[in-house]
């Protein structure tokens, strides 16, 4: 059963940022923000919001069942203000539980602090939406603006993702249970009931897992030797190793449902993950380049243009207005592509919801969750 204190949390207040600040890494704190956003009524505010978290104006966060809340810092005073989300009902917490409790893996992954994409997809097909969509955030604060969210509430969310990039757990209360209640039930549901004594199997004699049986004689008992992996014929260990590193990430990703990379792809990752082999196979260097920095989603965003959502695009250009000083300074959206006009700069919306940063139709680094930050570190 739940204790009082695991059903609120509070965090610390965080300090100035710096710069523009970054939120959501995790893509589930990009979800939360992508709710908030779309659901804006004025971008403004949203600017202001975010200004006002990355310069730590966010007092302590409380967060409970249904809600988020902090007081906020304004030049005119502070302002209480919370982020309201619909519980799960008993129902679709039965459903949710039974889900993750189905696979070993999806356990492991959220005490790891991850929130895996099967997991979600499954719930939801079960009708059992875990994360936010387009106007289920409901802000409310004691400020006297009329908008929603006021700059107030969308500070607090864009703060609120820093939290949920650290701990899913964080949503799952927002959702109706704190942590320690959470795993109390899975435990319920993993633990095994009974197994069966003797070599019958109609005989009633039954005896329950977590009762103490025999203990097997260890003092004759000598471990073996680790896992070794032997040499080939006149095959160059390096390339050996290699071989065998391929086939732990072949492995991988089988275990991972990811789909099957082309003989390009693998060419591309063997050569940025193994340089020294890579060289003989002798693919684009921007395609390696892109993979270095992003891996296969960042291969995707070289080689492929698609039409992302326009709410996606004008948060691009909301950002970019944000560090442009010179008004003459402009940007061309394109697809999924940002230009700014007369530098090489570019910014790429990835269909994993990061940006990816280019000069000169070159990867120039690692991707963001926040288009402003890329704009800002390019153009500086």
């Amino acid at each position: 059963m739940s204790t009082p204190d695991d059903r609120v949390r509070g965090f610390p207040a965080f300090g100035p940022q710096g710069g523009h600040g970054q939120f959501a890494r995790s893509w589930w704190g990009r979800a939360w923000i992508n709710a908030m956003e779309d659901t804006a009524l004025d971008l403004r505010q949203l600017k202001q919001g975010r200004k006002y978290a990355a310069a730590g104006r966010v007092g302590t966060i409380t967060v409970s069942p249904g809600r988020i809340a902090a007081v906020v810092d304004d030049q005119e005073g502070q302002y209480r203000t919370e982020v309201r989300l619909a519980e799960l009902t008993d129902t679709e917490w039965e459903s949710f539980l039974d889900r993750v409790a189905s696979r070993a893996g999806h356990l492991a992954a959220l005490l790891d602090r991850d929130m895996p994409h099967d997991l979600v997809e499954a719930a939801d097909d079960a009708g059992v939406h875990l994360l936010p969509g387009i106007g289920d955030l409901d802000p409310d604060c004691e400020c006297p603006g009329w908008e929603l969210p006021c700059r107030h509430a969308a500070a607090l969310s864009f703060q609120a993702s820093w939290l949920l990039d650290a701990d899913p757990f964080v949503l799952l209360l927002m959702r109706g249970k704190g942590e320690r209640e959470l795993l109390d039930e899975l435990q319920r549901r993993n633990a095994p009931r009974f197994v069966r004594t003797g070599d019958d199997d109609t005989a009633p004699e039954r005896a329950y897992a977590d009762e103490p049986g025999p203990v097997p004689d260890l003092g004759e008992f000598v471990p073996a030797g680790g896992p070794t992996v032997p040499g080939a014929p006149g095959i160059p260990e390096a390339t050996f190793a290699l071989l065998i590193g391929n086939a732990g990430y072949a492995a991988s990703a089988l275990l991972a449902e990811q789909p099957k990379l082309t003989r390009k792809q693998d060419a591309v990752r063997i050569a940025a993950t193994h340089p020294e082999t890579g060289e003989r196979l002798r693919p684009d260097d921007r395609a390696v380049l892109a993979w270095r920095y992003g891996g296969r989603a960042g291969l995707d965003v070289l080689e492929t243009a698609w039409n992302p959502p326009s709410q996606a695009m004008g948060r691009a250009r909301a950002a970019f207005a944000e560090v442009v000083d010179e008004p003459g300074e402009g940007l061309d959206v394109e697809r999924n592509h940002c230009t700014v006009h007369g530098t090489g700069v570019e910014v790429r919306l990835g269909k994993d919801g990061l940006w990816y940063p280019y000069r000169d139709q070159w990867p120039a680094g690692p991707p963001e969750a926040d288009p402003g930050t890329l704009f800002a570190a390019l153009l500086g």
